[in-house]
C-alpha cells in the first residue's frame, strides 16, 4: 500500500503501484509481479491509467464515465470503440471496499482529519498537523 497525499494525481501513482506488486506463487518460484486485473470505480476511467494498464497487459475492470457514453454515442461512427468491461468481475470490488470500511473502523488508522488531535501525533515531524490534512497516522 502506497499512501500519499490527497491531491496526488492516481494517474501519476499507479506506475509505483503496479510495481510494487507481488503475489506469491502456491509452489516454488518468484512472485508473480503483474496482476491479472485492476477492478476500479468510474472515477479512474482516464486515458492515463487505461494506457498505463494496457501497456502493461493487465484487464482494466473499470466502467465509463457517463459523459463518455454520451460522447462515443454523439461521434456515432467516429467515436471509436468503448473499452471491454467484465461486469462480473466488477463485482467483486465489494471485497476492497468493505476491506477499507472495515479498517476505517478500527481506530488505529484513519485520516488525520477523523483523529482526535490532542490524542494522536503526526505520522511524521514535517507533516502538517492540522485537522483538514490527508495524511494518514497511526496511534
Amino acid at each position: 500500500m502506497i499512501v500519499t497525499g490527497g491531491q496526488r494525481n492516481d494517474g501519476a501513482m499507479l506506475i509505483h503501484v503496479l510495481g510494487e506488486i507481488q503475489v506469491p506463487r502456491l509452489g516454488p518460484g518468484r512472485p508473480r509481479t503483474r496482476p491479472d486485473a485492476v477492478i476500479a470505480d468510474r472515477a479512474y476511467a482516464t486515458g492515463v491509467i487505461r494506457s498505463e494498464l494496457r501497456r502493461r497487459k493487465v484487464k482494466a475492470v473499470i466502467p465509463d464515465k457517463r459523459d463518455q457514453i454520451i460522447a462515443r454515442k454523439r461521434r456515432g461512427s467516429r467515436g471509436g470503440r468503448p473499452p471491454g468491461f467484465d461486469a462480473t468481475a466488477y463485482r467483486g470490488r465489494n471485497v476492497i471496499e468493505r476491506f477499507f470500511a472495515l479498517a476505517k473502523q478500527w481506530r488505529g488508522i484513519g485520516p488525520a482529519s477523523t483523529n482526535s488531535p490532542s490524542r494522536t501525533a503526526p505520522a511524521s515531524p514535517s507533516a502538517p498537523s492540522s485537522p483538514g490534512s490527508d495524511y494518514w497516522e497511526t496511534r
